[in-house]
């Protein structure tokens, strides 16, 4: 079983694939993944991404949200929507009894979406609120806190969902006209799968999508910032203080050498127990319950980020210690034991990542949206398998941006 990369062909447009047939459980899976439609699109108007994707779960302009709701329910249907920093998602689910309805249920909702102010005034209520409940929410503050230092100047900056004022600031023209822009051909990758043919799904989607309108292909933005040696402390009323960290990592995803990073990372914080950050922090000197961090090569930008919670009185010793550790993971690298126990995970517990459906279709999604091969997983693991330990060293002695750590913390 395996996800293929096809394309359909509508108004001149081609439009990507990611297909796999199974018939093994009678069901229908389809996701439509418009690109360049995420908070990175938000500009000025923070949180119009996340309020756009919540109008679209308030049903169609002919049932509203009560109906629409009841006529998913009644029918075992599942239609969501999401976002990304990227990406703004539809996903339907349906037994194969109740495809048509299914996609005559999606179709309304592509066509037709419940822009109403009702709508609106109910989406901006939850989010709202949403907010206010997270202003107590020390781990959100910390990570928004180095989100907003970090990536300063860049949308990664923003706060997803928004702040208070924003999502009250957004209109509904805002959203509609967001919506418009990201519902198009141009913006469009598929992903599909379950108990029907490639031909089968042709034919269905040839229906919704002659409704989109083309739009129009963007290039692709790159946001490169370079990290620096920075420190903001939150003094709030907390029994914790919560450490977030990260630093620029100066990767792209079609670099050939991201599969030591993938390595370095893993050994580094990404393990939970035997990563260096978990075994010296927690393990040798009880600072903290836990402390991860990993490397980030994604589409439009990369970079290094981290957190652990320990006792307010412990916070400086904590954060000088990972200052510390990772300048001597930079300077001397890994043990060729952490190397082995690395490969053997790895390489062990890949069967796993591709048991369902679900999960080989969302990897070959990443790969296609990346620029990856879909046999880049396979290349990829035979490469850690053959990694040298020198080569390991030396390629983590050339990311020395690793220790130009931002730190942001939230204690008493």
């Amino acid at each position: 079983m395996a996800s293929t990369k096809k394309e359909l062909i509508v108004n001149g447009i081609k439009i990507p694939v990611i297909f796999e047939e199974q018939k093994s459980l009678p069901i229908l899976n389809v996701q439509f993944i418009f690109k360049n439609s995420g908070f990175i699109k938000d500009g000025n108007n923070h949180g119009l991404a996340y309020l756009s994707s919540k109008i679209l779960n308030e049903g169609s302009s002919d049932l509203k949200a009560t109906k629409f709701a009841e006529k998913l329910d009644e029918n075992a249907i599942t239609l969501y929507s999401s976002m990304g920093f990227e990406t703004l998602i539809l996903e339907l689910s349906s037994l194969n009894e109740k495809r048509d309805i299914a996609i005559n249920m999606f179709q309304k909702l592509i066509k037709s979406p419940n822009f109403s102010e009702d709508a609106l005034k109910k989406v901006k209520t939850l989010a709202i609120g949403n907010l206010k409940r997270k202003e107590s929410d020390f781990d959100d503050m910390a990570s928004k806190g180095l989100n907003a230092l970090l990536y300063e100047n860049t949308p990664l900056a923003n706060p997803a969902s928004g702040t208070v004022e924003s999502i009250s600031n957004i209109k509904l023209k805002d959203i509609e006209n967001f919506i418009k822009d990201a519902f198009t051909l141009n913006n469009l990758t598929i992903v599909a799968g379950g108990d029907i043919s490639f031909d089968e799904l042709k034919s269905i989607l040839n229906t919704i999508l002659s409704s989109l309108n083309i739009g129009k292909v963007e290039e692709e933005k790159r946001i490169d910032f370079t990290s620096k040696k920075d420190l903001k402390i939150i003094k709030k009323d907390t029994e914790q203080a919560y450490i977030y960290f990260g630093s620029s990592f100066n990767a792209q995803t079609k670099n050939e050498d991201n599969y030591k990073a993938k390595v370095a990372s893993f050994i580094l914080g990404g393990s939970g127990f035997g990563s260096r950050l978990m075994e010296e922090i927690r393990v040798k000197r009880g600072l903290a319950y836990s402390a991860y961090a990993s490397i980030g090569i994604n589409k439009s930008y990369s970079s290094f980020t981290g957190y652990l919670q320990t006792k307010n009185e412990s916070s400086d010793e904590a954060k000088e210690l990972v200052i510390s550790l990772v300048e001597e993971f930079v300077k001397n690298g890994v043990t060729q034991e952490e190397l082995d126990a690395a490969k053997n995970f790895l390489s062990g517990s890949e069967p796993l990542r591709t048991e369902t459906l679900a999960q080989r279709l969302n990897r070959a999604f990443i790969l296609d949206f990346k620029g990856l091969d879909q046999d880049y997983p396979k290349d990829e693991l035979e490469k850690i398998q053959n990694l040298k330990l020198e080569d390991l060293n030396n390629y983590i002695k050339t990311h020395t941006e690793l220790n130009n750590l931002t730190f942001f913390i939230v204690r008493n």
